[in-house]
């Protein structure tokens, strides 16, 4: 009888996380597809300037957000990478259990920005950062569709742990 239970719960589990680990690969590929486009278009240091306050451009970051560790020596690229793929793990479990659905949204633009950062890791040794926007000569530091998931999903989490906690009442249901 456990058995039988153990395997429903999986196949509930299974059922529930699809959603949203697709969603999760939606982010994976989008990333990886707009790094490959800036990968094959420019050179490294390039710049293409679009309006007055954004430019495409070319940047290889070994290092975390904001180039943090980038001149590390080269260990932060198996650490940066080993953190992105424990999280991942831990994501994708949370994300086959019943969440509220901004929670599990957010979960999921966090996984798929942790992968499609630790697969550029993987790939190529770096990230490729491209968006550059700037104003009056201030630039803020460049990056990626991988990272604006993850900051969407992060500010997402806060929202919903400071403010909705309260409305949970739309439980997704397996």
């Amino acid at each position: 009888m456990t058995t039988i239970n153990n395997a429903r719960s999986l196949r509930q589990r299974l059922a529930t996380g699809w959603t949203w680990w697709s969603l999760a690969a939606a982010v994976v590929f989008t990333d990886s597809a707009t790094k490959h486009w800036v990968r094959i278009s420019l050179s490294e240091g390039d710049w293409v300037p679009l309006t007055g306050f954004f430019n495409l451009v070319l940047l290889r970051n070994a290092g975390a957000a904001f180039s943090l560790l980038a001149d590390a020596g080269g260990w932060q690229r198996h650490f940066l990478t080993a953190i992105a793929l424990l999280v991942s793990v831990i994501l994708m479990w949370m994300l086959s259990s019943a969440l509220v659905r901004l929670e599990a949204i957010a979960y999921s633009l966090i996984l798929g920005g942790a992968l499609g950062n630790a697969l550029d890791r993987i790939s190529y040794g770096h990230v490729t950062d491209f968006l550059d926007f700037h104003w009056r000569g201030w630039h803020w530091p460049s990056f990626n569709i991988a990272d604006i998931a993850i900051c969407i999903g992060a500010l997402a989490l806060i929202g919903w742990t400071t403010f909705g906690r309260a409305g949970q009442q739309t439980q997704l249901k397996a």
